[in-house]
């Protein structure tokens, strides 16, 4: 066993009911539970925060109880926005609140023991990371979305900006990590999401239930499902979609639905704590989205054996999925193939119960205890090759002036909520 470190993971916020966040919280139990020292930092609150199982064995700390628009950085492109003395002034008070939470972190780092490592798992987070004083340190900066889905967005140029620097880029396929190697980010590397439930139970593959889990937005495709549901539902009067989550899309995925005739089979059930719950009752599972990075969602229904029709939006759901690994993949977009795939299993229980045994024997490959042995060749890596100066990513000037700002930010600290 590699010897405890000290690992700091930093995120935009930590008690969102996320993917990320839980893929945050359960890295974090892995490290703490083989004797790591782990603090997983949040910028921001969650309104309602979620606790997504915290069991006291690492910290939790929110730098920033509120956090207001703008959250970006003000780049005036015309004299008249520069001019903009209201646009100044916000900019002003959001740097000045970046520097006070840039510099707890600083604190934070500095009482790190040798050989720690930063983990920004976010662009938006890497934003205090880079403002705080690593030194001694190894900074690693995360995207937990597909190189598609992030050149196609405004991260795309905060991504080159801030994780040109850090010791290592990690991204969740070798297949992102070519496509950004492509793109002149040479210090990119790969490591998968590790498998975060293990099933006491599963679901016997014979009650007719389609079931979806995710945010109730655009990306996530919920309306494409909805339009495939038309294909299915008067040929299957039996069967019922449970869609589970919250989101922006919600009321008008709902008003959607009712409009379609859909709603006697189909069920809005919201945000589920318990996932077990809302994959023991389902038979086979949708994944519509338009874009992802390596879906939770899907990890966890191929532990429970559920088999799943995707469309192929990603390379994470593609080292998920392909290969006929446990699941469908379905060219993005193609409502009438995602429907065909639906109906080819809620027709055959054979099938499905032989695609979700490939699902169970296949998602062995994220084995906690596997995606763990990477992470400490990452971390030997870094530690062995480097010289000890290389991530120190503010100057002596900057992190005093992050240092004296702090003294006015109110922090939340981990025994606050």
């Amino acid at each position: 066993m590699a010897a405890p470190r000290d690992v700091f993971i930093v995120c935009n916020n930590v008690d969102v009911m996320g993917g990320l966040q839980r893929w945050a919280h359960h890295l974090a139990r892995l490290l703490a539970g083989r004797g790591d020292r782990v603090s997983l930092v949040g910028i921001t609150r969650e309104g309602q925060p979620y606790h997504h199982g915290r069991d006291g064995s690492y910290s939790v700390e929110v730098l920033h109880r509120d956090w207001r628009p703008p959250a970006m950085a003000w780049r005036p492109t015309t004299l008249g926005q520069r001019l903009d003395v209201v646009a100044r002034a916000r900019e002003l008070r959001r740097s000045a609140a970046q520097r006070r939470g840039a510099a707890r972190l600083s604190e934070l780092f500095a009482a790190a023991r040798p050989g720690a490592v930063v983990i920004a798992a976010q662009v938006w987070a890497m934003e205090w990371v880079r403002l705080a004083d690593t030194s001694g340190l190894r900074v690693i900066g995360m995207s937990h979305e597909s190189y598609a889905a992030t050149s196609a967005s405004s991260r795309y140029r905060r991504v080159r900006e801030h994780y040109a620097g850090v010791d290592r880029m990690l991204v969740l396929t070798a297949e992102d990590a070519d496509a950004w190697a492509r793109d002149g980010m040479t210090n990119v590397d790969h490591i998968p999401n590790a498998l975060h439930v293990t099933p006491d139970v599963h679901p016997t593959l014979d009650l007719p239930v389609v079931a979806c889990v995710g945010r109730l937005s655009h990306e996530k495709g919920v309306d494409l499902l909805l339009e495939a549901w038309e294909r299915v539902a008067p040929r299957h009067p039996g069967w019922r979609l449970h869609v589970y989550g919250a989101g922006p899309e919600g009321e008008r995925l709902r008003a959607r639905t009712d409009a379609a005739g859909l709603s006697p089979s189909v069920e809005f059930r919201g945000v589920v704590g318990d996932v077990e719950e809302a994959l023991v009752e389902a038979s086979v599972f949708a994944l519509p989205s338009r874009a992802e990075g390596f879906p939770m969602s899907v990890l966890e229904a191929m532990a429970y054996g559920l088999p799943t029709v995707a469309f192929d939006c990603a390379p994470g759901v593609r080292a998920l999925l392909g290969d006929d690994r446990g699941g469908v993949l379905v060219e993005p977009g193609d409502v009438a193939a995602f429907a065909g795939e639906l109906e080819r299993l809620i027709d055959d229980p054979d099938l499905r119960r032989s695609v979700g045994a490939r699902a169970r024997a296949s998602v062995l490959r994220f084995h906690p205890d596997a995606v763990l042995a990477r992470w400490d060749r990452l971390f030997d890596l870094l530690h062995r090759d480097l010289p000890t100066d290389t991530t120190d990513t503010t100057d002596t000037a900057e992190a005093a002036e992050t240092a004296e700002a702090a003294e006015s930010d109110p922090v939340v600290r981990s025994d606050s909520f």
